[in-house]
């Protein structure tokens, strides 16, 4: 196991911690491929009743770690496979996913939350989705589910212009369940998850099936994303806003555009 992916079962339940506060959790691709493992492996053990995502030290996720994203942009889709691999295990998940967000999710920080069963977070936890702004598309199945969820209108503001918005704003549009006090977050989680654990398996398993978007049409959106955004990997505009990032400065697309 990946030492940035910590699991833990206590009475049917894995709770799985990215502790990686350095970076604000950031994902690196051994550590994609470790979620994958551990939301799959839940899936085949009939011990397990019911799974929660949460981060440290005041982070959910950053998203993308910067290094790992460069070599993902050097090699393409062929690059990305642990992506994908977690992308599909949220996807296809049999048993109920119960996130608690504290502090930062950004990117898939924020994606992953559209696969979630219930979502809790701290009032002062930021979301963003800021695949425009650096050049990219949005991933994760998150330009089908994310309109589905608040809105074509609602989507568009967010992807589009990729604004950071707070817990209020993610509760009032169904990405979150519940705002719960920093210290009561992963209480109400694992309250939540026994309550669960205490039902009806196969009914709970069925009805969660029966409330899940279409895990293959899922997928296909998430392809789809994955070649637009194979594409944009190549574009002026990503050069320029990975040159920004590294330098410290706002990005100059214009420039880009005009080969500046």
């Amino acid at each position: 196991m990946n030492p940035h992916i910590i699991t833990t079962i206590d009475e049917g339940i894995l709770t799985i911690r990215i502790t990686r506060p350095e970076k604000k959790n950031a994902l690196t691709l051994a550590m994609y491929a470790a979620l994958a493992d551990a939301i799959r492996g839940a899936g085949d053990d009939e011990s397990v009743c019911a799974i929660i995502l949460t981060g440290a030290d005041g982070a959910f996720s950053a998203g993308n770690d910067l290094n790992d994203f460069l070599s993902v942009a050097a090699t393409g889709l062929s690059g990305a496979t642990p992506i994908l691999a977690f992308i599909e295990s949220l996807a296809r998940a049999r048993k109920p996913l119960i996130a608690a967000v504290d502090g930062v999710a950004v990117g898939i920080g924020s994606t992953l939350l559209l696969h979630c069963d219930f979502v809790y977070a701290s009032p002062s936890s930021l979301f963003r989705f800021p695949f425009v702004d650096l050049g990219l598309v949005p991933e994760a199945g998150s330009s089908l589910l994310l309109p589905a969820l608040a809105g074509r209108a609602r989507a568009a503001e967010l992807l589009m212009l990729g604004d950071a918005f707070d817990s209020a704003t993610a509760e009032r549009i169904g990405l979150v369940t519940a705002v719960v006090e920093p210290d009561a977050l992963l209480p109400r989680a694992m309250e939540t998850a026994r309550r669960l654990s205490a039902k009806p398996q196969a009914a709970l398993l069925a009805t969660k099936a029966l409330l899940r978007s279409d895990a293959d049409a899922v997928m296909e959106r998430v392809m789809t994303e994955a070649r637009a955004f194979d594409t944009c990997l190549r574009t002026p505009e990503l050069r320029e806003a990975v040159t920004a990032f590294r330098e410290g400065r706002k990005p100059d697309f214009a420039r880009a555009r005009r080969g500046g």
